[in-house]
């Protein structure tokens, strides 16, 4: 009278159902560059932008030596006279 009542339990199949297949399968599709290139661009051009620099650093580096020597034989030769 007290005990509860289970239902019934319908019986499965006992031979698997594999779904078909309609589409083949997609293929992995790679990740595209197109994200990065901006990025690659910026460290080009910084990179272009400090040779550049360090170029400069070096060109007035001699230019200034080369202005200390010749007035250092200016000086050097106007008191010997």
């Amino acid at each position: 009278m007290f005990r509860p009542k289970l239902p019934d339990v319908p019986m499965l199949p006992t031979t698997p159902v594999f779904p078909q297949q309609t589409q083949a399968p997609v293929a992995p599709t790679s990740r595209s560059l197109t994200p990065y290139a901006g990025a690659v661009a910026a460290v080009v051009v910084v990179g272009i932008v400090l040779t550049a620099l360090l170029a400069a650093v070096a060109v007035s580096a001699v230019s200034v030596a080369i202005a200390a020597v010749v007035l250092r034989s200016l000086l050097n030769g106007a008191n010997k006279r």
